[in-house]
């Protein structure tokens, strides 16, 4: 997700699908003046619905930005019959991690996705 999409998106205001787990972290204070500074600039969004969405944008912006590292083996060809190596760099191993932990963290969650009262 960008940036200027999840501005859009706090104007409108949708819950996502929470962890049971949550995380608790300390923040500098030139960021902590930020987020509240967004909180201020979309009163109909939650502070932590602000942190979560940055998080969530940061992780996109990682997960684009890890560099493709060609492998041995060729896994398809693409529209000039050159070979496509298959990623043998951070790319799959982090996908992989991602959907292994998110079937555990799904398993984790309330039936309704939302934080227990």
């Amino acid at each position: 997700m960008k940036f200027k999409p999840l501005l859009d998106r706090w104007k409108k205001q949708s819950a996502p699908v929470l962890t049971a787990e949550e995380y608790a972290v300390r923040l500098p204070l030139d960021d902590a003046a930020r987020l509240r500074a967004l909180a201020e600039l979309f009163p109909g969004c939650a502070l932590e619905g602000i942190i979560t969405d940055l998080l969530h944008a940061s992780l996109d912006e990682i997960a684009a930005s890890m560099p493709y590292e060609p492998g041995p083996k060729v896994i398809s060809r693409d529209e000039q019959g050159d070979p496509v190596y298959e990623d043998v760099g951070m790319t799959p191993r982090f996908v992989e991690a991602t959907r292994r932990i998110k079937k555990t963290l799904e398993a984790e969650r309330p039936a309704n996705g939302r934080r227990p009262a």
